[in-house]
């Protein structure tokens, strides 16, 4: 009989899941061992524990489901804001961690990587917080408990936690195994009420039937339940135009006819398109659209509830009615064979385009900086974009049939880009990975450059590089010294990590840039340029704009509501 880390390892890679990204540690021997005898997983050392959890996110973006394993205590307690973030995306990350063995723990041993009070399992409870479900592992319950925490992962698709102490995890597990092993998108997520199913379908078709206009809100949601071919072939068949949010970004195919662009309140792209998704008697929300401050220029969206149609994970909303005890996924399917094309205006809006300007002997700026990114982008590509000023100017473009769009929107933790690229890379084998990213962030978790030369992962990596934390900078004032970075010379930070046969660059005028970019098209290989763009750039939004974001000033008088 395996023992209970190897039983987990490879319940899990069953799922197929097929890296484990994380650190190795002591008291996670037993599971470090584990994965690194087992065939069908690779495991994915990197530079630290954040990294780690960052780089899990990026995998299950792709594949639906990752691995991260640390150790007890200070391995745990480093990932937290990388699992954090990936529950805010719903995510299913499996962490698995080994702690002490109950040897040590039932004679209250003063141990390392705790407190020295002779207290353990505090840490687990922070660690559950991250997560949807608990289990603690032993021999006897190893086998009901994995497929417990397997079926609450994904029914909440969520991060789950399991920890193992080193003495139970080197145990052979008690029990049989299940004889079906479904792959992630053979998993159910759960059943839907019949009679409340059939209430909700019913209801929405005859709102889509007596609407006049109606358009479509996409969410990322989709991509996590693996639910966008049947999103897609419900939309085509009732002939629904949608746009997507800057978070729900290239969820949907962006090359379609039926694309509008993207909505944000008023910072929507075609800029018509506030008036048009907001004037429509039915706006569809497919999986939860989350209308934060950043995914909607401030709150600026002002969508008429009775007009709102929610097909949310486990619920339908329209209006005042509230259907519950259903899946997402059957209420899709359900009107992807029951619609027919609806009879209803659409907007008719354009998308602009943004011309390719610029001498080859002119300095880069952004203006002249995205459109070629922008028009190196082809089919299989997903590109990973980094919280700050540079998703400000790429949530807008118009991604070309085939191109993947990974953002951190809602959580919004800087730095989560460059790792969670090594995550997308590694699930990402039908294309490439570009990862766009300022310096600022860059800092933060570049260290996992290395670990990407050690696995052989290829990415096209853009840094913009102008010696100061920019996104700060826009939203805040000019002139703090907390906002001036280390100056690094970044294009030779690879081979500095022992990357040595990836292709670097450092770029400053349009000439420069046009000529790296045509060698990383046709390399074929990784590659890393370093674009010079002016600090100038990075100026801070109006004082206004600014109080309508964080509201720290005293409502004046008949303000107050």
């Amino acid at each position: 009989m395996p023992t209970v880390a190897e039983y987990v390892v490879d319940r899990l890679a069953d799922l197929g899941i097929d890296c484990v990204f994380g650190v190795p540690g002591d008291y996670s021997f037993p599971f470090d061992d584990a994965i690194d005898a087992n065939p069908r997983v690779k495991w994915v050392v990197c530079a630290n524990e954040l990294n780690a959890a960052y780089a899990a996110d990026g995998y299950a973006r792709i594949k639906g489901a990752s691995i991260l394993s640390t150790t007890y205590g200070v391995g745990e307690l480093s990932a937290l804001n990388g699992v954090m973030g990936a529950k805010a995306q719903r995510l299913p990350i499996f962490h698995i961690v080994g702690a002490p063995s109950t040897r040590v723990q039932r004679q209250g041993l003063l141990a390392h990587h705790t407190l020295g009070d002779g207290v353990f399992n505090q840490f687990s409870t922070l660690s559950a917080a991250a997560t949807c479900v608990v289990a603690r592992l032993t021999p006897d319950n190893a086998i009901e408990e994995t497929e417990r925490v397997i079926r609450e992962a994904f029914r909440q698709s969520a991060p789950a936690y399991i920890s193992v102490p080193m003495d139970l995890g080197k145990m052979p597990v008690i029990g049989a195994a299940p004889t079906k092993k479904a792959a992630i998108s053979q998993l159910s997520r759960g059943a839907s009420v019949a009679a409340e199913l059939d209430a909700a379908v019913h209801a929405i078709l005859a709102k889509l039937k007596e609407a006049k206009c109606v358009v479509a809100l996409p969410t990322i949601f989709l991509k996590t339940l693996g639910l966008t071919t049947q999103c897609t072939e419900f939309l085509d068949k009732a002939d629904i135009p949608y746009a997507t949010t800057p978070m729900d970004k290239g969820i949907l195919s962006e090359a379609h006819q039926n694309y509008l662009g993207i909505y944000a309140g008023q910072g929507s792209t075609p800029p018509a398109l506030k008036q048009a998704i907001e004037s429509a008697d039915v706006v569809l929300d497919i999986g939860g659209v989350v209308l934060l401050d950043f995914n909607t220029t401030f709150w600026t969206s002002t969508i008429d509830r009775d007009r709102l149609i929610t097909i949310g994970d486990t619920f339908v909303r329209i209006g005042t009615e509230l259907f519950t005890g259903i899946q997402i996924g059957d209420v899709l399917r359900r009107l992807a064979a029951a619609a027919t094309r609806l009879n209803v205006q659409k907007p008719v809006l354009g998308y602009p385009s943004v011309p390719i300007a610029g001498d080859a002997g002119d300095p880069i700026s952004s203006s002249v900086l995205y459109p070629r990114l922008q028009q190196m982008l082809r089919p299989g590509d997903v590109v990973v974009a980094e919280t700050g000023t540079c998703l400000t100017y790429m949530t807008p473009w118009k991604l070309p049939e085939g191109v993947g769009f990974q953002s951190q929107t809602l959580w919004g933790s800087i730095g989560w880009a460059t790792p969670a690229t090594l995550g997308v890379s590694m699930a990402n084998r039908s294309g490439r990975t570009i990862l766009v990213t300022g310096d600022g962030s860059h800092q933060l978790t570049a260290n996992d450059i290395g670990v990407m030369g050690r696995y052989g992962v290829n990415p096209i990596i853009f840094v913009l590089s102008n010696s100061i934390f920019g996104v700060e900078d826009v939203l805040s004032e000019l002139g703090h010294t907390y906002d001036d970075l280390a100056k690094w010379n970044y294009h030779l930070v690879p081979e500095a990590m022992g990357c040595s046969h990836w292709f670097t660059a450092r770029v400053r005028t349009i000439g420069e840039l046009e000529v790296a970019i045509r060698k990383a098209n046709n390399l074929g290989a990784a590659s890393y340029i370093e674009v010079m763009i002016p600090a100038e750039e990075s100026q801070p939004l109006p004082k206004p704009v600014l109080e309508t974001l964080y509201k720290t000033a005293t409502p004046k008088s008949g303000d107050m509501k």
